[in-house]
C-alpha cells in the first residue's frame, strides 16, 4: 500500500487540509476531503509542457493532450468521453508551457471509474496509438490553431509577444500550440517516444478532492496505478533564466484586419513562487485589474482614448513571468498618445507606490480569486497538483493567499520601479487594414443573391 501522512489545517488555509502519499512506482497522490456536495474531482498533472520541446518538434505536448482522448487498451475511440459523460461527469485536458493536465469531476459514487480511466491510458495508451489516431488528432490540432490563433482578430498576439519577450532558443520562445510546419513534421514514432519519456507515474501528480473515503480512494489508486512501470529517461527542462530586464524595448507592428487599433505589451517579471512575484501581481492588479484600476480610469474613463485596458500576470515558475498589458484604442487615437499616458501612469506608480486603499482592494481581489479556485473541488484539485509539480509541495496551495496578504506596499512599489519600465517590455501594435479586394467582391456577390 502507498505510504503517506495526514496534514492538519495550517494557519491561513481556511481550514482546508490535504494528505500526501507516494506509490512505489513514484506516483505522487494528494487527497483532500470535502463532503459539502456528493461530487469528486480527479486531476492528473504530468510534468511536461512546451518548455520540454525542441526546435522542429514544437506542439508535441499539446498534440499528445489530444491523443490521450483517442483510446487506450480497454477504452476504444471516444470511450473516455462517453463513459465519463454517461456517468454524469465532465472532463477535459489542457497544455501549458510547464505542464499537461487531465481532469474529471464525477458524482462521488463514480470516482472509481475516473481513476480506472486515467490509469488505463497512462499504462496502455501506446497499444492504441496508431497512424489513424495520429492523423486524426493532428488535423484537430491544426484546425484548433486556425480557429483560435490564425483566423481570429488579435489571435496571434500571445504567440508574437512571447517570441519577442523570450529570445530565440529559449524554452519559452514558442507557445504550446506549436507551428503548422512542426505539427506536419511530427511522426508516429515522435509521439511514441514522447509518451514513453513523459507519461510515466514518476513524472505525474494525481489529486482527488471531494466527497471521498480516503482509505478506499487510496486502495483504488494502488489497484489501478500501482502496476504501471516508472520511467527514468526524462531530461530536465532547459534553463529558462534570463536577466531581470530586457535592456531595450522590443517592438513589432502588425497590419491586419482587426476591429480596432491595439497596443499590447509584455513585461519581464519575477518567477512564480517568489514573494516578488506576489508583489508584481498586486502591482498589476492596482494598475490594470478591472474597472477601478489606474489604467482603466485614465485611458477609458478620463481620457477616453481607449475602449478597454487591462494588465495581468502570467505566472511562470521556470522562467521570468510576464506582465501582460492589453489596450484596445478608441477611434483614430494614435498609439503614441496611449504609450505616453501608460508611461506616465507607470512612472507615477513607481514614484508614489500604491495607496492604502489600493492595496486593500488589490489584496481583496486576489483573495477572492484564490477562494474561487479553492472553493470548487475541481479548482482545488488543480491547485494542489500545480504546487506539487512546480514547487514540490501541494500544501502551499492552501496558504497561497496568506503570502499575498503579507506583501507590503513598499515591496509592490519596489517591483514596479525595477520592472515596469520602457526598457523592459516587448510591444505589439496592431494597425487595422481594410478587407482585401477579393473579400469585398465576395461579400458584394453574396449580398446581391
Amino acid at each position: 500500500m502507498p505510504m503517506g501522512h495526514t496534514a492538519t489545517a495550517q494557519a491561513g488555509s481556511g481550514g482546508l487540509t490535504a494528505t500526501e502519499h507516494r506509490l512505489a512506482n513514484g506516483l505522487r497522490v494528494v487527497l483532500s476531503e470535502d463532503h459539502l456536495t456528493p461530487v469528486a474531482a480527479v486531476c492528473l498533472w504530468y510534468d511536461v509542457g512546451s518548455r520540454h520541446e525542441v526546435k522542429g518538434r514544437t506542439g508535441l505536448a499539446h498534440l499528445f493532450e489530444h491523443l490521450m482522448f483517442q483510446g487506450s487498451a480497454q477504452v476504444k475511440g471516444n470511450g473516455h468521453f462517453e463513459l465519463v459523460q454517461g456517468a454524469g461527469g465532465s472532463l477535459n485536458g489542457t497544455t501549458s508551457f510547464e505542464r499537461t493536465n487531465y481532469f474529471e469531476t464525477m458524482p462521488a459514487h463514480q470516482l472509481e471509474l475516473a481513476l480506472w480511466l486515467e490509469a488505463d491510458r497512462m499504462g496502455s495508451l501506446l497499444s492504441a496509438l496508431d497512424e489513424e489516431s495520429m492523423e486524426n488528432q493532428r488535423d484537430v490540432v491544426k484546425n484548433e490553431r486556425r480557429q483560435r490563433y490564425d483566423n481570429v482578430p488579435y489571435g496571434t498576439a500571445f504567440e508574437k509577444l512571447t517570441a519577442l519577450a523570450y529570445p530565440e532558443g529559449h524554452p519559452y520562445h514558442h507557445t504550446p500550440i506549436g507551428s503548422m510546419a512542426d505539427l506536419d513534421a511530427a511522426t508516429l514514432e515522435d509521439a511514441r517516444a514522447f509518451f514513453r519519456t513523459y507519461y510515466a507515474p514518476n513524472n505525474a501528480v494525481l489529486s482527488v478532492v471531494g466527497d471521498i473515503d480516503p482509505e478506499q480512494t487510496l486502495a483504488w489508486i494502488e489497484k489501478y496505478f500501482g502496476s504501471i512501470a516508472s520511467h527514468d529517461g526524462k531530461q530536465p527542462p532547459r534553463d529558462g533564466s534570463l536577466p531581470d530586464v530586457m535592456g531595450a524595448q522590443l517592438r513589432e507592428v502588425v497590419e491586419e484586419e482587426v476591429p480596432a487599433r491595439a497596443l499590447m505589451a509584455a513585461y519581464r517579471l519575477p518567477e512564480d513562487g517568489t514573494r516578488a512575484c506576489d508583489a508584481a501581481d498586486l502591482a498589476l492588479t492596482v494598475l490594470g485589474g478591472g474597472e477601478s484600476s489606474r489604467l482603466y480610469n485614465r485611458l477609458v474613463r478620463r481620457d477616453r482614448t481607449a475602449v478597454a485596458a487591462g494588465f495581468g500576470l502570467l505566472r511562470l515558475a521556470g522562467a521570468p513571468s510576464l506582465g501582460w498589458l492589453d489596450v484596445k484604442i478608441s477611434g483614430d487615437v494614435e498609439v503614441p498618445v496611449i504609450e505616453t499616458a501608460i508611461d506616465e501612469e507607470l512612472a507615477r506608480f513607481a514614484e508614489e507606490g500604491p495607496t492604502a486603499e489600493e492595496m486593500e482592494r488589490a489584496q481583496a481581489q486576489l483573495e477572492r480569486e484564490w477562494l474561487d479556485r479553492l472553493g470548487t473541488v475541481a479548482g482545488r484539485a488543480d491547485e494542489l497538483c500545480r504546487y506539487a509539480v512546480l514547487f514540490g509541495d501541494p500544501q502551499l496551495a492552501l496558504t497561497a493567499v496568506q503570502r499575498v496578504l503579507e506583501v507590503t506596499a513598499e515591496e509592490v512599489q519596489e517591483v514596479a520601479k525595477a520592472r515596469l519600465r520602457p526598457d523592459n517590455r516587448a510591444v505589439l501594435v496592431y494597425e487595422p487594414t481594410a478587407p482585401n479586394d477579393a473579400d469585398a467582391t465576395d461579400e458584394n456577390e453574396e449580398a446581391a443573391k
